[in-house]
Parts: C-alpha cells; structure tokens; sequence
C-alpha cells in the first residue's frame, strides 16, 4: 500500500492562505484516487475535496463549506498531492489529513483505504 504523509500546517490568520502538501511513498500515487478530510475537537471526521485517477480526468469533487476557497491538485511525476486553502476562516481550524483508495474515489470516510498521520491547521481570528 501507499504510506502519506502530510506537511504544510500552520498557523494563519483569518483570511489568509495556506498549502497543504500530501507526499505518498511505497507505490504509485497514480494508482490512487486522492482525498483530504479534516477533524475539529469534538467533531467527526469530514470530507473536504477528492481528486479522482488522471486517467479517468482527474476531476474534483469539494464540500459545500470550501466550495470555491480550497484547490485541489495532484502532480503524480511528484507523487504528491496538494490542497490550496484561500480565505480561511476561524471554522476551518482542524487536524487535516490526506486520505487515498485504489478503488473509490474518498468523498466519505468509509471510502478511503489508506490515511496520513493528519497535519494541524489553526486559523485565527
């Protein structure tokens, strides 16, 4: 299986941006469709974007809450995966992590296969 790891955390202030990086080791993240989930204190695990296989067009698929302020991208020549996060707001602070599945695209927790470790993000405000 694919291991990952997530970098790119930090502290930021309300408004500001940050990027996400997601490095995936062991096998071939072209095999794999991509995801990023995030968890605040006291709640549940939830979607934040998915990126299916380049082969089927590498679509995007985002939740309502981040809808047209996170990006994100995958460069498969870096076995890397990416989420550009702009106009953060104080309610986006959570331990973000990358998620990957061979066979569905991890729109749902139940859909992912392998995890990172997670990567905090704290926005102020």
């Amino acid at each position: 299986q694919v291991q990952l790891v997530e970098s790119g955390g930090g502290l930021v202030q309300d408004g500001g941006s940050l990027r996400l990086s997601c490095a995936a080791s062991g096998r071939t993240f072209s095999n794999y469709a991509g995801g990023w989930f995030r968890q605040a204190p006291g709640k549940e695990r939830e979607f934040v974007a998915a990126v299916s296989w380049t082969w089927t067009g590498g679509n995007t698929f985002y939740a309502d809450s981040v809808k047209g302020r996170f990006t994100i991208s995958r460069d498969n020549a870096q076995n890397t995966m990416y989420l550009q996060m702009d106009n953060l707001k104080p309610e986006d602070t959570a331990v973000y992590y990358c998620a990957a599945s061979r066979y569905r695209i991890p729109d749902a927790v139940r859909n992912a296969e392998v995890w990172g470790q997670g990567t905090l993000v704290t926005v102020s405000s």
